[in-house]
């Protein structure tokens, strides 16, 4: 299997099963260095919430491959309207499809898509992603707090990869990302959604050195925009 960081949240998973997508927000992404234009095979495309910088590039990339877009009901809904097709998922619920399985987990986060002139439709629930590949448990947060249930996530999955935001702020800060992979005793920790803009940057090699610290058991791995590793 092959995981692939495409920068800020999104990610790219190809494994035997088939190739998915994870909160594709590209083509007004300072930091990477894909674009929709350069997909043109994907099973499915996985979107955590509607704020713009995750579902982003989803139903462009979605209509031009033919992918199925999962999401939250709501947000599901909202991308059918453009003629997406669509599997509705929510909190707790799972479904297994051709490519792996895929189980949302409850993000503390708002999921709000942004009309452009103040207002906001409403985007269900923020969530993150479990998903099962060749066998194999990889968790994406989504944008997140801090919460304790993912020491269930842990206790009930034995998770070969967790991603896990970092850049505090709107989300989990390094140190609060340490203690979540405590909780979910993944095999491997990779950093997401810091240094896109001002707001959210940090020392990423400081998550790892404080990662190696208090949570030994978790190997810590940095990508860099465009890099793939290996599971």
């Amino acid at each position: 299997m092959q995981v692939i960081f495409h920068s800020h949240a999104c990610f790219e998973i190809n494994s035997a099963q088939g190739k998915i997508l994870i909160d594709p927000f590209l083509r007004d992404n300072p930091k990477a260095i894909v674009s929709p234009d350069d997909f043109q095979e994907l099973d499915a495309v996985l979107v955590s919430h509607g704020h713009g910088d995750h579902l982003g590039d989803a139903i462009e990339i979605a209509l031009k491959t033919g992918a199925i877009l999962i999401a939250n009901s709501e947000l599901a809904d909202f991308a059918a309207r453009s003629g997406v097709k669509v599997h509705r998922l929510h909190i707790g619920g799972k479904y297994q499809f051709p490519f792996g399985t895929v189980k949302l987990t409850q993000a503390i986060h708002g999921s709000g898509i942004a009309n452009g002139d103040g207002t906001y439709l409403y985007g269900g629930l923020a969530c993150g992603f479990l998903i099962q590949a060749e066998g194999k448990w990889l968790y994406h947060a989504g944008d997140t707090g801090l919460f304790g249930d993912m020491q269930i996530i842990g206790r009930y999955h034995d998770l070969e990869l967790a991603m896990l935001p970092i850049g505090d702020n709107y989300v989990m800060g390094p140190e609060d990302a340490v203690i979540a992979a405590q909780m979910l005793r993944a095999k491997h920790v990779v950093p997401m959604h810091f240094d896109t803009f001002p707001l959210i940057r940090q020392d990423a090699g400081n998550f790892l050195d404080l990662l190696q610290r208090k949570a030994p058991e978790c190997v810590g791995i940095l990508l860099d925009v465009g890099q793939m590793m290996e599971l």
